[in-house]
């Protein structure tokens, strides 16, 4: 027991051997060297006579067998000793003093010999006394050494790896992505399955993360390979359209019936199909009019959607809402086109209202503005009918007009008869304009892809903020049992905060099933370390004082993945979670890993692509010709309608 009698026991020891150490070596001297000291006069008769009686003995008939056995005391005396634990001292301090002194006090051997004279007696002496008294230095530093390896890993990174899973579990919808990870300082080969895609994957990453390179491309090339139908937004146009079309190149044989592909280009009209996302057969009921005008209005005023209910918002989509579902009435929708909707708002309110008031489905739509026209608040009026107006009037253009005025295909690509790859091409440049057109695609694709019976369908959206989608929500909780797999890519939860108000942002977080997240940060990396939950860490700490050090071990929960391990993630570097069904279990769902991608082959690949092909070559003739033909469509119609008015 560390009791005071003990201690002191324990120090009369050491104390004693380390003196005996030093009688033997004293001893050894005086045998060995013994004519020196006689010439020195330092000899007595008594002192002869011991010295004699010593020497008889085998062990200082030997002087390598007596130095050792005085080396051996002063260990057996070190062994005892128990200094101050220093956490500055090092290995190489003390083995400064050990080396040299061993080398001293075995190399005097060579300096004696029968006839020593004093001289040699003296350096013997001195060489061997050094080389004692510089083992006796390193011996003690060697007892205050500390020897605990605390802030070896400063940054905490091996009491922070987990166990994740190492098994490839794959079916006939998931996504498979190879990764490696470490666990307690060893490196180790990992899949992230993604077994349940239609749970929705949000992927995260700031610029450079590397979230279409080695996560998008490979959910594009696997769902293709598996027969999935595609909706893709390609924000920056080309990059995943190219991998897009030659994946269905390669894997067209994978589908029952071979799909065809598509694409919206606004900015080359020779690589784009013509699309009219108002297409009259898929508008069943005045609903879809209303969704079609709140979709295109507030991604033209994305200030709007924070402010949804306030009547100067409403009162424009209700506006847009009339005209859309007045031509889709008029002769059988067949002026049912976005262009013709434009066409028609720019049209004089008496001709306008007298035109809209012919059908009745839309009485309580038009029925404020008539109201207010007709009591002459005009102030009014145009504050509820200008904005719509002067919105709408960004997308005055021939291209746009070529563009969604045509009917080369339908946007019910998960249609098992005819099913289709649909790419829409993004221009950061014009995402003011763009933005909002492509958002009505998207709202009236997705309204026609979430039905029952239809094929499996992958809808992915690069960059998703920069469009709006009233109800993705909807989409993600609803479109799983009609086999919708959704993948949104956002580059931080601030950014759909901005754009969809935090609300909608917060059930976008919190709604989807799988999350893979490259480097963020703020808000976004706390968001993230409390879903990826808490493992058991082992804490340690460390006691010095003059008299005693203690050692202090402990266990406590703490975050897998803190938020500043988040916010300093490599590219291609990625933390996550994903979901699992009843049908393939996954205990181990969170991840930390670098996923793996074979960068020679990727390349190759590449090289291999062959671009979109020319579809047509519009001349600027016939864009601006249909661009003039849809404004005599529209003058027509008023027209007409004003001679039917006649008495």
């Amino acid at each position: 027991m560390n009791t005071g009698e003990n201690q002191q026991g324990l120090r009369q020891v050491t104390d004693f051997t380390r003196l005996l150490s030093l009688a033997v070596l004293l001893l050894h001297f005086y045998i060995a060297c013994h004519a020196a000291f006689r010439e020195w006069g330092l000899t007595a008769a008594l002192t002869d006579r011991v010295a004699l009686n010593f020497a008889a003995m085998p062990l200082f008939q030997s002087s390598i067998k007596v130095r050792g056995a005085a080396l051996l005391l002063l260990l057996v005396s070190l062994l005892g000793a128990k200094g101050r634990k220093d956490e500055h001292l090092r290995y190489n301090t003390i083995a400064a003093y050990l080396l040299p002194g061993l080398l001293f006090y075995f190399s005097s051997h060579l300096l004696l010999s029968d006839y020593i004279t004093p001289h040699l007696a003296a350096a013997y002496m001195g060489m061997t006394g050094i080389g004692y008294l510089l083992l006796l230095s390193g011996g003690t530093l060697l007892s205050r050494l500390l020897k605990l390896s605390l802030g070896q890993d400063i940054f905490n990174k091996e009491n922070q790896s987990f166990p994740q899973e190492e098994r490839r579990l794959e079916n006939e919808y998931s996504i498979n992505l190879p990764a490696r990870y470490t666990l307690k300082g060893k490196i180790r080969r990992s899949w992230i399955n993604i077994i349940n895609p239609f749970r929705a994957l949000l992927v995260i990453g700031t610029p450079g993360a590397g979230k279409s390179y080695f996560v998008i491309r490979h959910v594009i090339t696997q769902h293709i390979r598996k027969g999935f139908t595609m909706f893709l937004y390609d924000f920056k146009y080309d990059d995943l359209t190219r991998i897009a079309y030659n994946a269905l190149l390669r894997h067209a044989d994978k589908y029952p019936v071979k799909p065809k592909f598509y694409l919206i280009h606004f900015d080359d009209l020779s690589r784009t199909h013509r699309c009219n996302p108002l297409d009259p057969d898929t508008m069943t009921d005045i609903t879809d009019a209303t969704e079609a005008s709140r979709t295109i209005m507030l991604g033209l005023n994305r200030e709007w959607i924070k402010r949804q209910g306030d009547f100067f918002v409403e009162s424009p989509i209700n506006f847009v809402t009339a005209i859309i579902w007045f031509l889709r009435k008029y002769q059988g929708g067949r002026y049912c086109t976005l262009p013709h909707v434009i066409e028609l708002m720019q049209a004089s309110y008496p001709e306008l209202f007298a035109l809209l008031r012919t059908e009745p489905e839309i009485e309580v739509l038009i029925n404020p503005f008539v109201s207010a026209f007709e009591h002459e608040a005009m102030e009014q009026l145009e504050g509820q009918v200008a904005s719509a107006k002067i919105s709408m009037a960004r997308l005055v253009s021939p291209q746009l007009y070529y563009v969604l005025s045509g009917n080369d295909f339908s946007l019910d690509l998960n249609n098992p008869l005819e099913p289709k790859v649909i790419c829409l091409a993004g221009n950061p440049q014009k995402l003011q304009v763009y933005g909002a057109v492509l958002s009505l695609y998207i709202a009236r694709a997705i309204k026609l892809v979430n039905q029952k019976g239809r094929l499996k369908s992958s809808l992915i959206f690069d960059e998703f903020p920069t469009v709006y989608f009233n109800g993705i929500d909807s989409l993600i909780a609803t479109a799983r049992s009609n086999k919708v797999a959704t993948t949104l890519a956002v580059q931080d939860y601030s950014q759909l905060k901005k754009d969809y108000g935090r609300d909608q942002a917060e059930v976008v977080m919190n709604i989807v099933g799988n999350v893979i997240s490259g480097q963020v940060s703020g808000e976004t990396a706390k968001q993230l370390s409390e879903r990826f939950g808490r493992i058991v860490q082992q804490r340690e700490s460390v006691s010095v004082n003059s008299s005693d050090t203690s050692v202090s071990r402990s266990t406590q929960l703490d975050a897998a993945v803190p938020p500043a391990t988040i916010s300093s993630l490599s590219s291609g570097e990625f933390v996550g979670t994903v979901a699992d069904d009843p049908q393939c279990r996954i205990a181990l769902k969170t991840f930390h890993a670098f996923l793996l991608n074979d960068h020679v082959a990727i390349a190759r690949e590449e090289k291999e692509y062959v671009p979109v092909p020319v579809i047509r070559e519009p001349d600027a003739d016939a864009v601006q010709e249909n661009y003039r033909k849809i404004k005599e469509e529209v003058r027509a119609i008023l027209t007409m309608a004003a001679q039917h008015r006649k008495p």
